[in-house]
């Protein structure tokens, strides 16, 4: 097993406090980076994961920031230049969330939010990290999608569509700064035990069990070792590529 050092080195999560993204703040914590992770308003998760983790007090900044607000992302880059003075090194962008309808009968504002908050906050995110790690030439930028994007689950339009912008923004920014050392690639988590899918149906959830080959789904330090990976030194000639972490889906 390998055990990477990011030592010296800060990485943001954005949604990071709770689910898939706690898992990847506190692996990178135990790796030894400095992890800003960010939350929107759940100051009770928030509370609860700080509290889990004082023995990394000194190198852990939890900050509510809403990613779909450029004002607030902007605000977040700009504090950190004091606090993290050699800058960002690693930009984790895994905020999301779902408001499944079928489209005959979805409302144009759950459209709007869950693009709002999936693409545009990864464009948010990514533009403002992208300005920071090209001055130090290094950079790791690690895009949370689903394998939605590729399937298009039915009730989910919305979902798929901001998922599969986010494929092509991550293809689209690789070639563009990779002449500065920043990679730039997807982790697509499958059906992963989180809150995101407890409140599926308990048939629909035996529907998509039954989809999976390994038969079981997957748990959040799987996916927080494959960020990692991409995050890491070990990673440099890995780029615009689609991590796929689905059983075999």
């Amino acid at each position: 097993m390998i055990h990477y050092d990011f030592s010296g080195q800060a990485a943001i999560v954005t949604g990071g406090t709770r689910g898939i993204g706690r898992a990847i703040a506190e692996s990178f914590l135990a790796a030894g980076a400095r992890v800003i992770a960010t939350y929107v308003g759940n100051e009770t998760a928030a509370a609860a994961f700080r509290e889990a983790n004082r023995a990394h007090a000194e190198r852990l900044d939890v900050r509510k920031c809403d990613v779909t607000d450029y004002g607030q992302t902007e605000a977040l880059f700009k504090a950190l230049e004091q606090s993290c003075p050699a800058g960002i090194d690693i930009l984790v962008n895994n905020s999301g969330i779902r408001r499944d309808s079928i489209l005959g009968m979805m409302k144009p504002e759950d459209w709007r939010a869950v693009l709002d908050v999936n693409l545009n906050g990864t464009f948010n995110m990514t533009k403002l990290a992208v300005l920071a790690m090209m001055r130090k030439r290094y950079g790791r930028i690690v895009n949370i999608t689903s394998p939605c994007a590729h399937f298009g689950f039915p009730g989910q339009a919305n979902y798929a569509a901001s998922k599969a912008g986010q494929i092509g923004l991550t293809r689209s920014v690789s070639k563009e700064v990779a002449t500065r050392g920043i990679t730039v690639n997807c982790v697509s988590p499958g059906f992963i035990g989180t809150d995101l899918i407890k409140d599926l149906p308990d048939k629909l959830r035996q529907q998509y069990l039954d989809q999976i080959p390994l038969k079981r789904f997957g748990n959040v330090d799987e996916v927080a070792a494959c960020v990692l990976f991409l995050a890491s030194k070990e990673a440099a000639y890995v780029t615009g590529t689609v991590l796929e972490v689905t059983g075999g889906l």
